[in-house]
Parts: structure tokens; C-alpha cells; sequence
């Protein structure tokens, strides 16, 4: 369940990534889009931080890194830091869900990484709030 692309080897193309989300891919295709339209972000596939991470699309502005997400099976995963101030000026507004993650993510600095994982439309809402919260911050 929520296997990832982990074949280094072949370089999946942007139909079969979306393809391999499943039945969460319509909701990659939305933040996709959000993403490079509406943030204006820049988009590469790579396959970054070892094996198990698995292939994923980093998104960035200019030289400033706003989120990877990679594809798993019937679903996918935002992969984003942001610090405590951030975090904390949304984190009511947010679902129980989402706030489980944020209140276990991996400490970095002033704040944390947390892995999204998406799977409903309420959670597509949730973490449009955390990257605008990365990109227009106050």
C-alpha cells in the first residue's frame, strides 16, 4: 500500500507519474497545476534523498525549494519544511489529520519537515494552505 516509484534506473515521464497516483490522480493533476500556475513555481523530476524516497517532482522559486512530492500508489505525498511561526499561524484552521503530522514533524532549525500524504479532497485543501503559507508567508 502507498508503494512508491523506486526504479532508479527508469525515469518515469510526467503521464506515468500522474498514472501511478491512482485514484488520487486527478487531485496531483489540481496541486500540479496550483503549484506552477497560481505560485508560479518551477518543476524537476528527480530522484532525490536515496532508495526509499523514490522518484518525485521538486517545485521551487527561483533558488528557494517549496516542496517535493512523490507518487505512490493511489495516492502521493507533499514533502515540505516550514518554521514553528508558520506552522503555528495556521494550525488551527487546519484538519485533526493534518495537525498530526505537523505536531510529529522532524525538527529542522525553527520548525520541521512534514510528509503529506493526500488523499481526499480535504487534504488537498490543507496543504494549499501550508504552501501558500511557504510562498506568501504573512
Amino acid at each position: 500500500m502507498y508503494e512508491r516509484m523506486l526504479d532508479k534506473a527508469y525515469q518515469p515521464t510526467f503521464d506515468e507519474f500522474t498514472v501511478y497516483c491512482g485514484n488520487t490522480r486527478e487531485m496531483f493533476l489540481n496541486l500540479d497545476r496550483f503549484l506552477t500556475g497560481e505560485l508560479r513555481s518551477d518543476k524537476l523530476l528527480r530522484f532525490p534523498y536515496g532508495n526509499k524516497y523514490g522518484w518525485g517532482y521538486k517545485y521551487s522559486i527561483k533558488s528557494k525549494h517549496i516542496c517535493d512530492v512523490f507518487a505512490e500508489k493511489d495516492a502521493f505525498t507533499v514533502m515540505i519544511k516550514l518554521d514553528n511561526k508558520r506552522f503555528e499561524s495556521i494550525y488551527n484552521d487546519l484538519l485533526q489529520y493534518t495537525r498530526e503530522f505537523i505536531d510529529y514533524k522532524y525538527p529542522c532549525g525553527d520548525g520541521g519537515w512534514i510528509h503529506y500524504r493526500v488523499l481526499s479532497k480535504e487534504h488537498m485543501e490543507d496543504i494549499k494552505l501550508i504552501l501558500n503559507k511557504k510562498v506568501k508567508p504573512f
